[in-house]
């Protein structure tokens, strides 16, 4: 195999264009790749064929003098929460499944169901030229912080196969930071593209709400979902998000605003601009070392041209339970829908009774995670507690919203960390829920408020019970639609650290 997927997207793309890559050598490299690191549980379908067939036909539309896109050549895994029309979508749930010869619901991805169409992201990737190699991993239906809660197993973090690699878009993260694939794209409801970006060394981005469409992604929470990209570096993520976002008439929630020049901004240095650096998080909670490599990153920053004040984000604890009960009830209305009658398992009731073919097939089809948020949601919904916790939560979203509206009045964007410590071991945290949902104590806020964030890397440590170094990333926060402004930051943030390039060790 060659290092040519080791290259920067950007770099990909031109040399395919000009004919010094090959199309299809990326390709049978990328699917080499995936199925070496199969253990890493990255992948749960690789698209051989069809893969292998678009990029036949790039190298024939190139050889016959045909303009290629902005990813020509790319192969680019995504999350299997999108709709791709040749391939299974299972959002890692066994309710996305059909029962196989043998008579065994959801016994693997490649029996989930097929969808009739391709998600918005999805045609844009394809109508740039990029390959969609394979489906990723990832915490059922995107409900999760560690991947451990996947239908088909967890994934493991390449740094070290014993920590979890975050969730829920874990398989994408270790696809690209393994070098599977040159990008990846995931999702992100309250840090799910972030948190595992920062738990394996790559750039992650969650765009500000309505920048990328939502159609064909399999739905958690509607207010809050979005489709970013997961890449090596930052100027990659820039590329990538240029692609896929911009309005799309399928999705009444996505923006008319223009799509900017991301990857334009990425050659901008940060002289001038102010940051802001909110104490609240850098309160109790965060490790010493990780608060330590956070600030260094700031410092070099600051050494760069830029200047960092504090900020107050009075109702930063509050995004916590503000959002378990937003996303919670998103989540009970919307996966209302796998019922066993339109799509998806079906399970067959001793009775021939419709109620209880829902609860059987429900019962069989959804992980125990997923019944936690379906019953928590339902609750908050129910007589008599809508208004005490719904309504109020609403209260609070907005409380927490203001809290970034006036920070950025102050300043251009914030910097802040992505997790309180590096990747823990599997199973650390899966029997206490409370402890895994703080893993996204710093990634929430930023989702209930809809604003633009990125997770850069900014270096490693070495957890405690554990001696192979883990990466760790900044976190930069922008207004919304000011994504420029954040990969300009965020290029800057990339230049002056010595990550770069950094590969785990087991590869």
């Amino acid at each position: 195999m060659s290092d040519s997927l080791d290259l920067p997207i950007s770099k990909i793309a031109d040399d395919v264009r000009s004919g010094t890559l090959c199309a299809a050598d990326l390709c049978r490299d990328s699917l080499a790749r995936i199925a070496a690191g199969a253990d890493l549980n990255a992948v749960l379908t690789a698209s051989a064929t069809s893969s292998t067939a678009a990029a036949e036909l790039i190298d024939k539309r190139r050889s016959q003098g045909e303009g290629l896109g902005k990813l020509a050549g790319v192969p680019i895994a995504v999350k299997d929460a999108l709709c791709t029309i040749d391939a299974p979508t299972t959002s890692a749930s066994k309710i996305l499944t059909r029962v196989d010869a043998s008579g065994v619901a959801g016994s693997t991805p490649e029996h989930g169901w097929r969808p009739p169409y391709d998600a918005t992201v999805v045609a844009r990737l394809r109508a740039a030229d990029a390959i969609i190699i394979g489906k990723t991993n990832m915490d059922e239906f995107a409900m999760g912080s560690s991947n451990e809660n996947s239908a088909f197993g967890s994934v493991k973090n390449p740094w070290d196969p014993a920590r979890i690699p975050g969730g829920s878009s874990g398989g994408s993260a270790v696809s690209v930071a393994a070098r599977l694939a040159p990008g990846a794209l995931g999702s992100d409801t309250g840090g799910s593209i972030r948190q595992p970006a920062a738990l394996c060394g790559v750039v992650g981005v969650k765009p500000s709400y309505g920048r990328v469409s939502r159609f064909g992604l399999v739905a958690f929470a509607s207010s809050l979902d979005q489709v970013g990209p997961m890449t090596p570096d930052v100027r990659s993520s820039a590329r990538l998000l240029e692609v896929i976002a911009g309005h799309d008439p399928a999705d009444s929630t996505s923006s008319r605003l223009p799509v900017g020049n991301y990857e334009a901004a990425c050659d901008q240095d940060v002289s001038g601009l102010k940051l802001g650096m909110p104490a609240e998080y850098f309160a109790d909670g965060i490790r010493d070392d990780v608060k330590a490599c956070v600030l260094a990153s700031i410092d070099r920053l600051k050494d760069a041209g830029a200047s960092v004040v504090p900020v107050d984000m009075p109702h930063t604890r509050y995004g916590v339970g503000t959002y378990y009960v937003v996303a919670t009830a998103e989540a009970s209305a919307n996966l209302a829908r796998f019922d066993g009658v339109r799509f998806g398992l079906r399970v067959e009731a001793p009775k021939s009774d419709l109620e209880q073919m829902y609860q059987a097939t429900r019962q069989a089809g959804f992980g125990p995670e997923v019944k936690r948020r379906i019953m928590l949601g339902t609750y908050v919904l129910s007589a008599g507690y809508y208004d005490a916790y719904y309504i109020k939560a609403q209260k609070v979203r907005t409380l927490i919203a203001r809290d970034f509206d006036r920070a950025f009045e102050k300043v251009d964007a914030l910097v802040t960390p992505v997790t309180p410590h590096a990747a823990f071991r599997f199973g650390a945290r899966s029997t206490d829920p409370l402890a895994m949902y703080m893993e996204d104590v710093y990634t929430l806020p930023a989702s209930l408020a809809g604003v633009c964030g990125i997770s850069v890397p900014c270096g490693t440590v070495t957890p405690d019970d554990g001696d192979r170094p883990m990466p760790i990333g900044l976190q930069i926060l922008a207004p919304a639609f000011e994504e420029e402004r954040m990969f300009r930051l965020a290029a800057g943030a990339e230049a002056t650290s010595s990550f770069l390039g950094s590969l785990p060790p087991s590869n």
